[in-house]
């Protein structure tokens, strides 16, 4: 639908000619609208007893593809209030990945429903998706495609392509399979238009198949589709048969969850599959609560630092003024040098391998940014404290190494993540910071020690 014509229909109407029950006039502007947004529309009912009406007044092909798009629990209520025949109907028209989707999140009950109205081959291919480890190219994957044979001719290749296209998901990249449904190469519908009819499809294919197995982790897939700019990719089994294709807008999806689970990570919670609104108040404190117990309990280290060098505050009682400066410095460039770090190994761009090089160029770059900012520092602290020169060589030193050292920390715990089989994305922001803040006490007070000639 035009921007246009989503300019011309208003939501407030819309919510208000479904509680004067015009539902004629209803479907008449909803016919207008594509099915992402009359799912939005539905969300926005207030009613559960409307939301089943006007999902019911939608055309059979219309109707599973809004089914498609609205969260779980509208799903369920939906399924939990329609007839068996209805639910088979929406079951046999849905993509078998958005099934498996929807069944994964659905209570056991409602399950066990779903399946007894499903046809035995549907089923029995649900079944078998169900069964791929979660988070999997073969749980990810599709099985609606359009499989050719290398001994068709371009025009019987058009042919089989029109009477099987309508429920494949997609018809742009075809895929050609031996006899055992062995993948052995791929034809696009361009390369099919730009041959003649006589021409063999195991003459034009391209036999350098770029593929996924069904076990490998749908990060890695969508590493390799970023890489290969790929609309879809072929998922096989241990025997190289294929048993489905995964689209780029499956992953977008799972780069739009990878990327939140990051976030969440780095900002030291324990991911949720929930939206925010959607989530309850104890729920989210469960999954802030345990990283929360782990920082406090770990800042107890820079607090024992502190204890440890009493005797040099009561010598000079200046220099714990700089300790919070000196400790948001460090923190800071730690948290850039290891978001940088976990961004590049999210993209491919950074390997474990790489760590020799990555702490060079990071410590270069900490040598560069902690002499700006010690010089910055110095020029601040001769105005501010004229007559304290020593004490401002101490601070702006600190200042230096504590830079050096953050960016050296920063960059190589997630490498070390990564080796160790853990997300990179826990070696994030806060326990980066709360490791710098101790480290840069520990210089900062053993520097002032030696350069100060004071005793602990």
């Amino acid at each position: 639908m035009s921007n246009e014509a989503m300019e011309n229909i208003d939501l407030e109407e819309l919510i208000q000619l479904a509680k004067d029950k015009k539902y004629r006039q209803l479907k008449e502007a909803l016919l207008e609208l594509n099915e992402v947004d009359i799912a939005s529309f539905i969300e926005e009912l207030d009613s559960e007893e409307r939301t089943v009406i006007v999902f019911r007044m939608l055309p059979k092909a219309l109707a599973s593809d809004v089914f498609a798009e609205l969260p779980i629990e509208f799903q369920e209520h939906i399924i939990n209030s329609i007839t068996d025949r209805e639910l088979s109907e929406i079951v046999e028209d849905l993509y078998v990945d958005d099934a498996v989707d929807m069944l994964e999140e659905l209570p056991a009950t409602v399950v066990r429903r779903v399946l007894e109205n499903t046809k035995p081959d549907t089923r029995k291919l649900i079944n078998q998706f169900l069964n791929y480890p979660e988070n999997s190219a073969g749980s990810l994957m599709t099985a609606e495609y359009i499989g050719l044979k290398r001994a068709m001719t371009v025009e019987e290749a058009f042919a089989h392509i029109r009477k099987h296209g309508i429920d494949s998901e997609t018809i742009y990249t075809c895929y050609v399979m031996g006899v055992k449904r062995q993948l052995e190469g791929v034809v696009t519908v361009k390369d099919l238009l730009m041959n003649p009819y006589e021409a063999l499809v195991g003459d034009i294919m391209d036999d350098h198949v770029i593929k996924a197995v069904t076990t490998m982790d749908q990060e890695e897939v969508v590493e390799m589709m970023n890489k290969y700019d790929l609309l879809s990719m072929p998922v096989v089994d241990r025997e190289d048969r294929l048993v489905g294709i995964i689209t780029v807008d499956d992953v977008m999806d799972v780069m739009e969850e990878e990327a939140t689970e990051d976030i969440e990570k780095m900002a030291a919670m324990l991911p949720s599959e929930k939206p925010y609104l959607k989530t309850g108040v104890f729920e989210l404190a469960k999954n802030r609560i345990p990283w929360l117990l782990f920082l406090m309990l770990s800042s107890t280290i820079s607090g024992a630092i502190l204890v440890k060098y009493e005797s040099a505050f009561a010598v000079i009682p200046l220099l714990v003024s700089f300790t919070p400066m000196l400790m948001n410095t460090g923190g800071n460039s730690g948290s850039q040098s290891s978001a940088m770090i976990i961004r590049g190994m999210s993209l491919g761009e950074i390997e474990p391998a790489d760590i020799l090089q990555v702490v060079w160029k990071e410590v270069r770059v900490g040598m560069i940014a902690g002499g700006v900012l010690a010089v910055a520092n110095f020029v601040r602290l001769m105005i501010q404290y004229p007559g304290n020169t020593l004490i401002c060589l101490v601070v702006v030193l600190s200042v230096f190494v504590t830079v050096v050292i953050a960016k050296t920390i920063g960059c190589t715990l997630p490498i070390v993540a990564r080796v160790m089989k853990m997300d990179p994305a826990i070696m994030a922001g806060p326990l980066i910071t709360t490791i710098v803040d101790a480290v840069s006490l520990i210089v900062y007070f053993n520097l002032a020690c030696v350069m100060l000639d004071m005793t602990v």
